[in-house]
């Protein structure tokens, strides 16, 4: 089994889909016309997708954090500076991980929802 996608709920769909796109760069997928709310899919590669959807008062939960909830994703090291910049430049905040791993990894808090993202050195 593998990972088909996973689902972020936001109050601002559209927000949240340009600062993903602008910061990560992951490109839009065409989404079903029958949606009953508001919905932007992403490919993440490998057949893998990010789907944003539209929920009224959403709100994100206290535990978004390195050992509560997050999403991990894997990026190419040699970008880690120039996604850093992209991620702090559209609003982000940088987190220090809490414990020390033999990889290279970073955590953001992305400034629309507050979903805790870590970025994983892609090897």
């Amino acid at each position: 089994m593998i990972l088909a996608h996973f689902t972020l709920p936001t109050r601002e769909v559209e927000k949240t889909a340009r600062f993903i796109e602008r910061t990560l760069g992951y490109p839009r997928k065409e989404t079903p016309a029958n949606s009953p709310v508001d919905v932007v899919w992403f490919d993440l590669g490998h057949g893998q997708d990010m789907h944003l959807l539209h929920v009224d008062r959403y709100e994100a939960s206290a535990f978004e954090g390195e050992f509560g909830r997050h999403v991990a994703l894997r990026h190419p090291a040699e970008d880690f500076a120039g996604l850093k910049a992209r991620l702090v430049e559209a609003g982000a905040t940088l987190v220090d991980p809490l414990r020390p791993t033999p990889f290279a990894r970073f955590f953001f808090r992305e400034p629309v929802n507050g979903y805790v993202f870590e970025i994983i050195e892609a090897r």
